[in-house]
């Protein structure tokens, strides 16, 4: 299948389009800057663009079977000064189901959407908070549009972590900074609660599944494990070889301030996702952990437990 892959710089989308790549597809990706100099991904074809002001032409997008959308904006994305709930509604409800639309005008057969799990398992937060709901609504209208000539689903997923060459992952080496206890004015200590996660292998298996064998019109909730922060953050501790037993805090944690935390601090949120005819495999959280441990040690020049 001929793929565009806008957002194919991030971590997502850059190991989505080296799995499907390996996996026999045409990959093209995405992105309103260059991919990194010297890495895999800057040998892929590159469009450069925004889905938001339409610099993707119409032309464009009329070259490819299938597209996969990871470019949805969030929190990360804010500058000082930006009313959020006015910048969501722009780039998340509206922009994205408009460049879904082109899309399916320009002939693009299967697409897939990278969404978000906060309206499934925080769906009080759709009415209240600017943020969820633009995921809500940009998920929901993108669905709409499904039919016979365009079949387009959405892949609803909780925090993914992973390993792309070349794809920026400041959040995760931070997990691996703590793990070495290298970050100052960081405790040891691990939040209360629990989250679901899905590793990157596991997500580009079910973005292929679902390009494959989707369900036109299907919000997926997918996720992999169901982990308490405690076993997460000691995974990252394992990775860099200082395996230790976190005590847990019920404080609000630098790593995790209340402002990311949707469901509440100390909350649980653990559920079973849906693989069926997706297809992907599952238990693979802790080799992620382990990969991207592996790769912030090597950028930093330091072995295992140096």
């Amino acid at each position: 299948m001929k793929i565009l892959i806008v957002g194919g710089t991030g971590l997502t989308g850059a190991h989505a389009a080296l799995y499907l790549r390996a996996r026999g597809h045409e990959v093209t990706i995405s992105s309103r800057g260059e991919p990194a100099s010297g890495t895999e991904m800057s040998t892929f074809a590159h469009i450069p663009g925004s889905y938001v002001d339409n610099s993707i032409s119409d032309q464009t997008l009329q070259a490819f079977e299938g597209l996969v959308f990871c470019a949805a904006n969030d929190p990360r994305h804010l500058t000082p000064g930006t009313d959020p709930t006015v910048y969501f509604h722009d780039v998340n409800s509206v922009a994205v189901p408009a460049f879904m639309q082109r899309a399916k005008q320009a002939g693009i057969q299967r697409c897939v959407l990278v969404g978000s799990y906060y309206p499934h398992i925080v769906p009080e937060l759709i009415e209240t908070d600017g943020y969820v709901r633009s995921r809500y609504l940009s998920q929901r209208d993108s669905v709409a549009l499904n039919d016979e000539g365009f079949n387009v689903c959405s892949l609803d997923a909780p925090f993914i972590l992973g390993y792309a060459p070349g794809a920026a992952i400041p959040h995760l080496e931070a997990l691996v900074m703590f793990g070495l206890g290298s970050l100052e004015g960081v405790p040891m200590v691990a939040p209360d609660g629990g989250m679901n996660f899905i590793a990157s292998q596991s997500m580009s298996e079910a973005i292929e599944g679902a390009l494959l064998h989707g369900i036109g019109g299907k919000n997926y909730l997918v996720g992999d494990e169901n982990l308490s922060w405690k076993a997460y953050l000691e995974l990252f501790c394992d990775g860099v070889g200082k395996p230790c037993d976190l005590p847990v805090s019920r404080d609000e944690h630098p790593l995790f301030p209340d402002i990311i935390l949707y469901a509440g601090r100390n909350a649980v949120v653990h559920y079973q996702p849906e693989v069926d005819e997706l297809g992907y495999s599952r238990n693979n959280v802790a080799a992620a952990a382990r990969e991207v441990a592996a790769a912030t040690l090597r950028k930093m020049g330091l072995n295992n437990a140096d």
